[in-house]
């Protein structure tokens, strides 16, 4: 039989697990024997909500390692990452590396493997937010300039790599200084139209938290300058506050266990209190990616700072208020049915009042075909030597 190609998958996030899902069942399903995978997981999240629950639920294999770096700072998080993986490429010697997105650990892996010569396959290459304040910009720019395949969900991000001046017509062989880019639509699609008729089946979520179909919100904040600014924190609850009551409409929030300990301490003028008084708010724990997918079908409005959450919401054709001041998803504001806001509490009425009163009906396929994880693991197994 002739030599498998051996992949280094690293994921350490929340959102990696799920993307890495979508490789894991094509490598399952169509490449077996030509494609061997090793999985990586940082540790980076060391919730069990947030990794053992999705490994069962998701169908992906346990991880190979656990390097269980934890949650720190950004440099002894990364360092720590760094070192795993550095001995991981020395013992298992693979023919290339699979990193997702843009955390700390796909920065680690970047690192580790460039010093290391072991060839970089980047899935979501090209997203910018053209802000340079956020560590995820700095960790996509340098994964992209170190990588040899370059797999962009979108044409704006391949017309981003194509603005950096990467080669649109590059030939074989690929390598770290001739890379190859694509326009491959987004595994992320994948995901959500394969786990979506299960999560129909499967997920008790709306009956357990007594939500009616389409009568509901749904909210997630995560990000560290939303959660830990207590303005802007403060901003976004008085906004979604003012929509339940105005808008006689109940929201759901999983909460990340960090924000939650926080809110009553970060949260202003006794919004905290006024939250906790509210029969619309349901303030849950973190959900499960089938429930998170549930509860985004049957949203009638979806509030987020996450970026997989952003596009999900297109995915199921939900309106989307993007609580950052910019998105790497700049098709989905183009489309008109997300709208940023920051954490403008003002903003976020508006765009509320506005997603509510609209129905939108036409969602071109602007993320491909939903076979994205297919194409990738073929051109890994045609490219890869």
């Amino acid at each position: 039989m002739s030599h498998k190609i051996k992949i280094l998958t690293i994921i350490g996030a929340r959102p990696q697990i799920i993307k890495a899902s979508a490789i894991s069942r094509a490598i399952r399903n169509n490449y077996k024997d030509t494609i061997q995978e090793i999985i990586v997981h940082t540790g980076q999240h060391y919730d069990a909500n947030m990794s053992a629950v999705f490994f069962g639920e998701l169908e992906i294999p346990q991880p190979d390692y656990n390097l269980n770096v934890g949650s720190g700072k950004h440099g002894l998080q990364t360092a720590e990452m760094i070192k795993g993986i550095e001995e991981i490429i020395i013992n298992e010697k693979p023919d290339c590396m699979v990193l997702y997105g843009d955390t700390n650990s796909t920065l680690a892996g970047a690192i580790a493997a460039s010093k290391l010569h072991c060839k970089i396959v980047h899935i979501e290459a090209g997203l910018r937010s053209y802000n340079k304040a956020m560590p995820e910009e700095i960790n996509r720019i340098l994964c992209d300039h170190c990588a040899t395949m370059l797999f962009s969900p979108t044409l704006t991000g391949y017309q981003n790599l194509v603005k950096e001046g990467f080669a649109i017509d590059q030939l074989p062989p690929f390598t770290p200084d001739y890379p190859k880019i694509y326009y491959c639509g987004d595994i992320m699609f994948d995901n959500t139209l394969y786990f979506s008729k299960i999560a129909n089946e499967k997920s008790e979520i709306l009956k357990k938290n007594k939500l009616i179909d389409n009568k509901y919100a749904l909210a997630t904040i995560h990000r560290d300058n939303n959660t830990d600014d207590s303005q802007r924190l403060t901003s976004i609850f008085k906004a979604i506050l003012n929509i339940s009551i105005s808008k006689n409409i109940d929201f759901v929030i999983p909460l990340h266990p960090r924000t939650a300990k926080i809110l009553k301490d970060n949260l202003l003028n006794n919004i905290y209190q006024q939250l906790m008084e509210n029969k619309h708010i349901k303030i849950i724990e973190p959900v499960s990616f089938l429930d998170m997918i549930a509860l985004e079908q049957n949203a009638v409005l979806v509030v987020t700072d996450s970026g997989g959450v952003q596009k999900e919401a297109y995915f199921l054709q939900k309106p989307c208020i993007i609580l950052r001041p910019q998105t790497e998803w700049i098709e989905l504001t183009e489309h008109g049915s997300s709208i940023i806001t920051d954490a403008d509490e003002a903003r976020i009425i508006d765009a509320a009042n506005l997603l509510l009163s609209k129905s939108f009906s036409n969602f071109p396929p602007i993320f491909g075909n939903g076979k994205a994880a297919e194409f990738i693991c073929s051109e890994i197994a045609a490219n890869i030597k």
